[in-house]
């Protein structure tokens, strides 16, 4: 059944005062897929508006990163919520720092992959994340909180040899898995599910590694047999 200009316009007005904006892809999905367009405010209102297992000024450090990362302008309302969250411009400095030197991990990939074994004394892993600490060192931007936003960088940039680098050293420091899944999975709206599902599935790779110890929900996701792309019956 079609939706009525008044429809159309309530719908509109109904996201501008929750968000504070209206965007031109929410007038054509009100328009013509209306079953979608409720899917995709309650998609959205679960990863971006509801609180969950980050703090505000968590996520948007994570927000700032991941948009900075992917060179996305669209999303400046984060900007302002990292602001209301309690971010500065010191804080913010020290997020672009982080970013810029995330975009060097292919690199150190290509370092680890082929060139490990003639610099033994100098791990590509420890020599990233050294790197990555020493340029934050005096900024407000935690080695806990770096590793979130890394891992949410590293999800939206689709570069799966940092963010294992990155997950596994969020285990070292203890940060909490479920924080680590949010910030992962903040990545979905810029950049799609696709990134996600990679990201995920070096996550499991890492958690059947042996190398970090999770806990009795992520153990048991670990264990379930059979995860991956789908195999046509031979």
């Amino acid at each position: 059944m079609d939706r009525s200009p008044e429809d159309i316009r309530r719908a509109l007005e109904a996201i501008r005062a929750a968000r504070g904006f209206v965007l031109p892809h929410h007038g054509a999905m009100a328009a013509a897929l209306p079953e979608l367009h409720q899917s995709y405010e309650a998609m959205y209102r679960a990863l971006t508006l509801e609180q969950r297992h980050l703090a505000p000024l968590e996520k948007e450090v994570t927000w700032l990163a991941i948009l900075a990362a992917c060179e996305e302008p669209v999303g400046t309302h984060h900007l302002h919520k990292f602001r209301l969250a309690g971010g500065d411009d010191a804080l913010a400095a020290a997020v672009f720092r982080l970013v810029g030197w995330a975009a060097g991990a292919p690199r150190y990939a290509c370092f680890a992959t082929h060139w490990q074994g003639q610099f033994p004394a100098l791990p590509a892993a420890a020599e990233y994340l050294r790197g990555c600490d020493a340029l934050l060192a005096g900024t407000p931007l935690s080695p806990g909180l770096a590793r979130l936003a890394l891992i949410g960088v590293h999800t939206a940039c689709e570069e799966m040899w940092g963010l294992g680098v990155a997950l596994e050293s969020a285990y070292a420091l203890e940060v909490d898995e479920k924080r680590m899944a949010e910030a992962m999975s903040l990545a979905i709206w810029p950049r799609g599910v696709n990134r996600f599902v990679k990201a995920t599935a070096a996550w499991l790779d890492l958690l059947r590694s042996g190398r970090v110890t999770p806990s009795p929900a992520f153990q048991a996701w670990a264990e379930v047999a059979g995860q991956g792309a789908f195999k046509p019956p031979v």
